[in-house]
């Protein structure tokens, strides 16, 4: 049996709010199982529209609890395909079919059992003409259209809850595919996190520099989400990447709106997304402190450090200052000697040669230790590269350059004990993850 959340979640689609629930009965009808799952949406403020109740059902037989029919306002499907409720005008399409029984849910019987259903509201039947009204919304359909998930992380009737999630992998800190540093998301539907050996297995397979692992939080909280990240070989404290990339998720497919908060092992830590797609975040300054160069580090990497300092608990890395920015570049450093330096790797930085090219300052980080040889843009190393470079640029807001092969800029406001990032983001692939582990 799934685990479905008994209390009201939230759900942002189309540009309003709701309160949804989502609750299993079970009907046997000739010795065959029937699986019946009503969702219903509560528009927020409460008041400001009718509730509406969505029935799934899926088994052999006709599941009509006490001989009741469908409510005049209520919404039926049947098995075998899927409904996303973050798809752009999905709500919508299921509020126009609510009306078309005959008003709000819980209406009446109507006494016919009718399955209306808005055409393109994610119907997976192969070559299915997906009819249009006159005025370009969603026309209906009748019949017992397949349907077995629904768009909100869940699985219906008796399926794992973590067969058939999505799951995402976004190109952070840039806005273009294939450029900038791509990180997994996965937004679980449940109260807690799974397993920490599944989270594990699957960062693992997904084997990027980061994958992300979020929840929803109950509403009041300091927090809206909890977040995880992992490596393919470990947990982390702190990923600016992989967070951007959780964010542009939640507000690209209407599950958010706005600031968005994150409880994480490093505290709660706040996104902004602003109207051209861009998302701030908001971070701790990591602690800079002075440390003797290591000889080891400096012979790993194959030239001279000018200076050496440690970035504290979150960041956990060894930063240090080169001679110029094609120092950086040049680069090839032997990875298993620096494996055993920093907490979690080494962040090698310098200014930039030319100002007007459009950054100030230009890294490269390496974290052999966690898995990762190379990470291509590192937001968490901004939170000590912008301390480091604004006391020594003279200015609050800069920009970091970030990377060789695969490079993104990130622009970092120093605000006291705070950090502010902001980069965009671009989803690459949105597939289904299958395996429970």
């Amino acid at each position: 049996m799934p685990r479905h959340p008994k209390r009201p979640r939230r759900l942002v689609a189309d540009g309003r709010a709701y309160l949804w629930t989502l609750r299993h009965t079970h009907h046997m009808t000739d010795g065959s199982q029937t699986c019946r799952e009503t969702l219903r949406l509560h528009p927020q403020p409460a008041g400001t529209g009718g509730s509406l109740r969505i029935v799934f059902t899926q088994g052999p037989g006709r599941f009509v609890p006490g001989g009741a029919p469908l409510g005049s306002g209520d919404v039926g499907y049947s098995r075998g395909a899927s409904l996303n409720l973050h798809e752009p005008g999905a709500v919508r399409a299921l509020l126009d079919a609510a009306s078309a029984r005959g008003g709000a849910a819980g209406g009446g019987p109507d006494g016919d059992d009718r399955r209306l259903v808005p055409a393109g509201v994610g119907s997976r039947r192969a070559g299915r003409e997906r009819p249009r009204g006159t005025d370009g919304s969603a026309a209906l359909t009748r019949g017992p259209v397949q349907f077995s998930r629904i768009g909100l992380g869940l699985r219906l009737c008796g399926s794992s809850t973590l067969a058939g999630m999505r799951i995402r992998i976004v190109d952070a800190f840039s806005t273009r595919p294939f450029t900038g540093n791509p990180a997994g998301v996965v937004l679980l539907d449940s109260d807690a996190f799974p397993d920490t050996a599944w989270l594990q297995q699957v960062a693992a397979e997904v084997n990027l520099s980061e994958t992300a692992f979020a929840h929803p939080l109950p509403p009041g909280g300091d927090a809206d989400w909890a977040l995880r990240w992992l490596t393919p070989a470990a947990e982390v404290n702190m990923c600016g990447h992989a967070t951007l990339a959780t964010a542009h998720v939640l507000h690209t497919t209407g599950t958010a709106t706005g600031t968005v908060r994150f409880r994480t092992r490093s505290g709660v830590l706040t996104t902004t997304a602003s109207a051209d797609g861009a998302i701030t975040m908001d971070f701790p300054t990591a602690p800079l402190t002075p440390v003797e160069v290591p000889p080891a580090v400096a012979e790993a990497l194959g030239c001279e450090i000018r200076s050496a300092h440690d970035t504290g608990p979150d960041v956990g890395d060894l930063l240090v200052e080169l001679a110029d920015e094609q120092t950086v570049r040049a680069l090839a450093p032997d990875l298993r000697a620096l494996a055993g330096h920093g907490g979690r790797g080494v962040i090698a930085t310098a200014r930039a040669e030319d100002p007007a090219a459009g950054h100030d300052f230009v890294s490269r980080c390496f974290f052999p230790a966690v898995g990762i040889d190379e990470d291509p843009v590192t937001g968490s190393a901004h939170t000590a590269l912008a301390p480091f470079w604004s006391a020594r640029l003279g200015r609050a807001a800069l920009v970091g350059l970030q990377g060789a092969a695969r490079s993104g800029h990130v622009r970092t406001e120093l605000r006291g004990d705070r950090t502010l990032l902001t980069g965009s983001a671009v989803t690459v692939i949105d597939g289904e993850l299958l395996a429970t582990g």
